[in-house]
């Protein structure tokens, strides 16, 4: 089975009744369910091709590679941070860390892995079958008793008659894609790791919470090396993005807006309030009296806003908008005290004193990165970039600067 990439050139043959076309195929390569549970393994460290999701336990950065699996870069040293393994995980897209233990999806199931020594993990549990409607791009579905683990790239070029329909044009067993994306010792304290502003995994207290498209799952880690599968919350509107938890609230990002749960009662998660918005990208971080919301518009979310919304949270029920700032195509964001960090795509990593909301002051701007995600501690901006994993000074925010990277090799 073949599966379309997309159309490059369509351009007049030798005669004027025909056309030629290119094509990109795709054709994908199967394992069995058996076979992706024997891979999830540790080994040497390998370079960053394809940078993802970020998880940030002490000095140890977490790096999703899409569909691959987890680097663990050492930054002890910013300056010189090492990447010292790389988890191998098959499907792997999101992730979290509790004490010792990575939490990844693995394809449809949840892995959870004794991280002690990142060198060599030991895989202590699979849930099979938890997130059932993960999907390849387009809303693929893959045959139900194997997995892809890779794709082969295959060119070709058709040439047919100009009354005649495309040649891939309706086939049910083709897709059209639009983009391809496709050792030292932790502590052994069960302290729960930081995730960043694109997440879809979230830790809060003992428990871990994910999001789908559109629903919501909870699961007991009280035991962290075997988490047990609660509940499923179910989201009617649907188009989730992304779970920011905050003080036993979850701000949910979605396609049409913020949601806020109250997860007081941790295994049951309830519907407090909500802030709408035109159909765009949106992850959300926030405070304790507001809530920071990029929006983005690209061939996903469509729309066409690209700005920042600080929605004023004091009344948790109805959530009100307080101002909006432009800005080039927004994506992940965090805080340090009344310091805001926001990724503004190809416009860098921009940093503003958040004091007075009404009136944000930016104080750098680092360019010449195009930036994905950011997770800001106690002076250090780890950033996921295009070109990277970024590790930036902003102790003196005026002159915050990049002090230590690893870069991606293709």
């Amino acid at each position: 089975m073949f599966f379309l990439f997309i159309c490059f050139a369509m351009a007049a043959g030798c005669s004027k009744d025909t056309v030629t076309e290119s094509y990109t195929f795709f054709k994908p390569v199967y394992k069995t369910k058996a076979e992706v549970k024997a891979a999830a393994k540790s080994g040497p460290a390998i370079s960053v091709s394809n940078p993802g999701k970020l998880f940030i336990k002490g000095s140890y950065a977490f790096l999703s590679e899409l569909d691959k699996g987890v680097h663990v870069i050492d930054f002890s040293n910013p300056a010189a941070p090492r990447s010292i393994a790389f988890i191998t995980i098959p499907g792997c897209v999101d992730l979290a860390v509790r004490g010792n233990y990575l939490y990844a999806d693995c394809y449809t199931d949840l892995v959870t892995m004794d991280i002690s020594n990142p060198q060599a993990v030991v895989v202590k549990q699979f849930i099979e079958g938890v997130f059932p409607h993960r999907r390849y791009t387009n809303g693929f579905l893959a045959d139900t008793s194997k997995v892809i683990t890779s794709w082969i790239r295959i060119d070709t070029v058709v040439k047919r008659r100009m009354d005649q329909q495309p040649v891939f044009q309706n086939r049910s067993d083709m897709m059209r894609f639009a983009n391809v994306q496709s050792a030292g010792v932790l502590n052994a304290a069960v302290v729960n790791g930081t995730g960043g502003s694109m997440a879809r995994f979230a830790l809060m207290g003992e428990r871990l919470y994910t999001v789908s498209w559109n629903d919501l799952k909870v699961f007991n880690t009280a035991n962290p090396a075997l988490p047990a599968y609660v509940k499923t919350v179910n989201f009617p509107q649907g188009n989730i993005e992304t779970i920011f938890p905050y003080k036993e609230k979850l701000f949910i990002g979605s396609q049409t807006g913020m949601f806020i749960y109250n997860a007081a009662n941790p295994d049951q998660p309830t519907k407090l309030g909500q802030f709408t918005h035109a159909r765009v990208c949106d992850p959300v971080i926030a405070d304790d009296q507001f809530a920071f919301v990029t929006l983005r518009s690209n061939s996903i979310c469509a729309g066409f806003l690209n700005q920042m919304d600080i929605v004023d949270i004091s009344q948790l029920t109805s959530p009100k908008l307080v101002k909006s700032y432009p800005l080039r195509e927004p994506a992940g964001l965090s805080k340090d005290g009344n310091l805001l960090l926001i990724c503004d795509g190809k416009d860098g990593l921009k940093i503003f004193d958040a004091t007075n909301v009404n009136s944000l002051v930016q104080l750098k701007q680092i360019s010449g990165i195009e930036t994905y995600d950011v997770i800001a501690l106690n002076g250090l901006a780890i950033t996921v970039a295009k070109d990277g994993l970024y590790f930036i000074n902003y102790s003196q925010p005026a002159n915050a600067g990049v002090v230590g990277k690893v870069s991606v090799i293709k």
